[in-house]
């Protein structure tokens, strides 16, 4: 079977596309190269199944569970057969990487669910390694988490929080707020030594710090770099809201004027059609590119939204089969924050979609921050007024969606932070490193005795994931900038959109490195003036 794809001469020069082999590969890059049949094979096998387990549906392409694992499984059993195969030392740069990608996606299939298939209670033994752990823990994000009782009503986690931005009475924010400390007891405990949490960060800090590591080297930050531009945002926040000390049931209702501003206008129904209507606009219409939207709420489904692909997109017969993407997202209810969650979901799907990389080569670890970064191209987009006006018939002020938008950033930004600390010190109590941050750069009144950080599922499902949003705003914000330079405003559509960032972004997947990707697209590497100006500009 032919297939296009990047071939390394002379080092790592790049020396254009060709077909399969060309003269400068070796034995064992033919070798690689065979076994991405199989790899593809089970991408293919693992998304079939894993869109199963979701609950969404009882067969994939007409076949059910049993018959998607038996792929997966023969498709398992042949790559490891190819991998001994491989002459790891003659294989040139780019197939270097591709083996690396196969094998650590490999890990990543066979370690990692995005359904919840754990049990929450195994959180408590005392004997849980790393891996069993997470698995429980994400779990609780799922039992726990979306089963949040407040005023005779039970919320999923995602829309307890975005309850707190509409809640004008502080005192029930409050009541809600601490109506989620069953899923704070549930992963810290009480905050002591031995808990859940603490436990997993000092079993897996390896883990998070290799994940951080990552993130930095893959836009090319140096050792120690990312600390420095997350303590930028966070003081360039402090500066521009020098409100005084808030409680922190309270701050994220500080930052959304905009979403009750639009709460009578983005009803859930609402809010999926206008986005439907913005990604069409963009030329990307979502139907046509055969997008599965799992938009619910059910008993078992992720407590984490996401994209991955229930198929991808490769070369079958000679011919292009295109990928399908699918996403997964809670929707208890309407809002500007579910507005950006779906606009961020479907940027993946979108990205997916437009990808023409080799099997191998599609996500591979250090492509992870630049695919949430491309992401929030589009989410973002959400918080313009331009788009309100145009898919939701209403607005709110410019400035309100500035402070919306910035806010949820900032808190990832923190998270990021935290993750960070706790990595290179994971026995620091959790609390107080989250108390430190948050006081002192959100101007968030102390609560050591809480443990409210704990609240999102990456936290636990992959330490050390958190950095990829954080630096993703800055990697965000330069290549918005950018594409509006290049093509024009595109917040309320713009049909160009689409085919231009396939064309420059989307397509290479992890063909080419991330850093040297963007350098190409913004004419130099990136740098964080452009989120700093922005938050200056508060």
């Amino acid at each position: 079977m032919s297939r296009i794809k990047f071939i390394v001469c002379r080092g790592l020069a790049l020396c254009g596309f060709v077909v399969v082999l060309g003269a400068c590969a070796s034995s064992g890059d033919a070798r690689v190269e065979a076994a991405e049949t199989h790899y593809a094979d089970f991408l293919d096998a693992a998304g079939a199944r894993d869109t199963i387990d979701s609950g969404l549906t009882a067969q994939f392409s007409g076949l059910g569970r049993a018959g998607w694992q038996a792929r997966y499984e023969a498709s398992l059993s042949a790559l490891q057969a190819a991998f001994a195969a491989a002459d790891a030392g003659a294989l040139s740069p780019l197939n270097t990487r591709a083996l690396a990608a196969m094998r650590a996606g490999i890990a990543y299939r066979e370690d990692s669910s995005l359904a919840p298939v754990g049990d929450c209670d195994d959180a408590e033994r005392g004997d849980a390694t790393g891996a069993d752990l997470r698995r429980a823990l994400y779990a609780c994000f799922s039992s726990v988490g979306d089963s949040i009782t407040f005023e005779d009503r039970v919320y999923a986690r995602t829309a307890a929080l975005q309850t707190l931005e509409q809640l004008g009475d502080a005192g029930q924010r409050r009541g809600l707020f601490l109506a989620m400390a069953p899923l704070w007891r549930a992963v810290n405990g009480n905050d002591e030594p031995s808990s859940p949490y603490r436990r997993l960060i000092g079993l897996e800090a390896e883990r998070a710090r290799g994940n951080i590591a990552r993130a930095e080297a893959s836009i090319g930050l140096a050792p120690g770099e990312a600390e420095v531009w997350l303590i930028a945002a966070l003081e360039a926040w402090g500066e521009a809201d020098s409100a005084r000390a808030i409680e922190p049931w309270d701050f994220r209702y500080s930052y959304a004027a905009a979403a009750r501003a639009l709460e009578q206008c983005a009803p859930a129904d609402a809010v999926r059609a206008a986005d439907d209507r913005f990604f069409a606009d963009l030329g990307a219409d979502l139907d046509a590119l055969g997008v599965i939207q799992d938009i619910d709420s059910r008993p078992g489904m992720s407590p984490v939204d996401y994209a991955d692909f229930a198929r991808i997109g490769r070369e079958v017969d000679g011919a292009w089969r295109p990928a399908i993407p699918r996403l997964s997202i809670i929707m208890q209810q309407g809002g500007l924050g579910l507005a950006a969650q779906l606009a961020h979901e479907n940027g993946h799907t979108v990205h997916y979609a437009a990808m023409r990389a080799r099997p191998s080569l599609l996500l591979p670890d250090d492509l992870t921050l630049a695919v949430e970064a491309f992401a929030d191209i589009t989410g973002w987009s959400v918080y313009a007024p331009a788009w309100q006006q145009r898919y939701l018939g209403c607005a709110a002020d410019a400035a309100e969606n500035r402070r919306a938008r910035l806010g949820a950033v900032m808190l990832d930004v923190a998270w990021g932070l935290f993750e960070l600390r706790m990595s290179r010190d994971p026995d620091a109590d959790p609390n107080a490193v989250w108390t430190d941050i948050t006081s002192r750069y959100l101007h968030i009144t102390p609560h050591p005795e809480l443990s409210w950080w704990a609240v999102r599922g990456q936290l636990v499902d992959e330490p050390g994931y958190m950095i990829h949003y954080a630096l993703g705003a800055f990697v965000t914000a330069a290549v918005r900038a950018r594409i509006d330079a290049n093509i024009g405003a595109f917040d309320a559509g713009n049909p160009r959109w689409f085919g231009y960032v396939s064309e420059r972004l989307y397509r290479y997947g992890g063909e080419r490195a991330p850093a040297e990707l963007l350098e190409d697209f913004l004419g130099g590497p990136v740098r964080p003036e452009a989120l700093l100006e922005d938050i200056s500009g508060l």
